[in-house]
């Protein structure tokens, strides 16, 4: 087989991975804010504002860790363990699910502990892939990651498409008694403890893939010593965040419009399989035009799709159709090539460090964004996708004008 169609194996095998734990998650995930409403029934003015502290809280834990999780990994050498403890760590979280209709902090509890899981083990694991795959094909590389990625989270969203067309109150159209959402937690742990065994046949990346030796230097926890343009491209990171509230919003906000929770649900599968087509064809773009260029084209697109959230109203709100797998095209064009694109800029020895670093400025942004679309959607339901366009116009200046692509490291 030749260099340029060669992915290695634990590429593949991180990628099974994701797939199933993106199999158990969404078919979660989805479900969170139809959940939070019947717990928070008699208390519906709270529930903007606690879905936004839940998903702030978790997503910038998940974040705050990466960056201890990479550096850690490049201390000890290891990438295989932190990942294999961070995925097992995020499959039993979902339990604390069954303990929530008690009060709906065992939801934020279920949500903060599968986020550590993913703060322990996203940089490791981004570290292997890097350093398993030959410098010309890393966006290739990540796009593959990220498409098995959606692609788990496609099916189960499928999966949960079905199962609410089972459990769905036909009066109110979602889901009202909390037996129907204890059910599909159950199954939902399945797929996760399965993609946990495949990590157990990934190998540690080569000793000439990872500086070894008494001489090598300790990963660079100082942000201020690494590369300008890596530094600059944080700060693109940290301001676009700001107005990237979770994606529970975005459901949230296809409800509020009229739609059912099945065809909300039938929406995200769309999303989540529009990525999973794309985020290789992206990736290997990425390698041969540059990832500056598709992180500029996919910004704007999320600038578009979170406009056009907002200003939707109930009599066009079918458009939601054509939004949501554009919305799923942004994802394609960022998520993965940005991990490449950091990987590429960061010092060989704090290669998990930097991608850490990365994971834990977009953190800084997550808890406020959340907090701030919770209120805002409060106020106003259009009010957050408002918002998150603008910070996105910001973020696409400061990367068209002053982060440089350097075409060699």
């Amino acid at each position: 087989m030749s260099k340029k169609s060669f992915i290695n194996r634990n590429v593949i095998l991180t990628g099974c991975t994701s797939f199933f734990t993106d199999v158990s998650s969404e078919m979660i995930y989805p479900l969170l804010q139809a959940f939070v409403s019947v717990v928070l029934a008699s208390r519906t003015a709270l529930i903007g504002p606690v879905l936004g502290i839940i998903e702030g809280v978790a997503e910038s834990t998940s974040s705050l860790l990466k960056v201890f999780s990479g550096y850690y990994s490049d201390r000890i050498r290891k990438r295989k363990l932190p990942t294999i403890s961070g995925y097992s760590l995020s499959a039993a979280a979902k339990v604390l699910l069954f303990f929530a209709s008690s009060s709906w902090w065992f939801v934020l509890l279920a949500r903060f502990f599968d986020r550590v899981g993913k703060g322990v083990r996203s940089a490791p694991r981004d570290a292997l892939i890097s350093e398993s795959t030959p410098p010309d094909m890393q966006g290739r590389a990540f796009g593959l990651q990220r498409a098995m990625d959606f692609a788990g989270a496609a099916l189960g969203v499928l999966v949960l498409y079905f199962l609410c067309l089972k459990f769905i109150d036909r009066a109110s159209g979602t889901i009202a008694d909390l037996a129907g959402f204890y059910t599909m937690f159950v199954v939902s742990i399945v797929p996760a403890a399965l993609g946990v065994l495949f990590l157990f046949f990934v190998k540690e990346p080569a000793a000439d893939a990872v500086t070894s030796g008494k001489q090598r230097p300790k990963p660079n926890l100082d942000f201020r010593r690494y590369d300008r343009t890596l530094q600059v491209f944080f700060l693109v990171q940290a301001i676009f965040t700001l107005g990237n509230s979770s994606n529970q919003f975005l459901l949230l906000r296809s409800m509020n419009l009229g739609f059912a929770l099945p065809a909300t649900v039938l929406m995200y599968f769309i999303y989540n399989l529009s990525t999973t087509a794309l985020s290789s064809v992206f990736g290997t773009l990425a390698d041969k035009i540059g990832f500056k260029k598709v992180l500029v084209a996919g910004y704007m697109l999320y600038g578009i799709v979170y406009a056009a959230f907002g200003f939707i109203s109930r009599e066009n709100a079918w458009l939601l159709w054509v939004f949501w797998p554009l919305y799923g095209a942004y994802a394609a064009m960022t998520e993965g090539v940005e991990k490449a694109f950091v990987a590429k800029l960061a010092p060989t020895e704090s290669k998990a460090t930097a991608i850490g670093f990365s994971h834990t400025i977009v953190g800084i942004g997550l808890l406020p964004a959340s907090v701030i679309a919770g209120a805002l959607f409060a106020v106003q339901p259009a009010l957050p996708f408002i918002f998150g366009a603008i910070t996105s116009i910001a973020a696409i200046i400061i990367l068209g004008g002053w982060v440089k692509e350097k075409t060699d490291r």
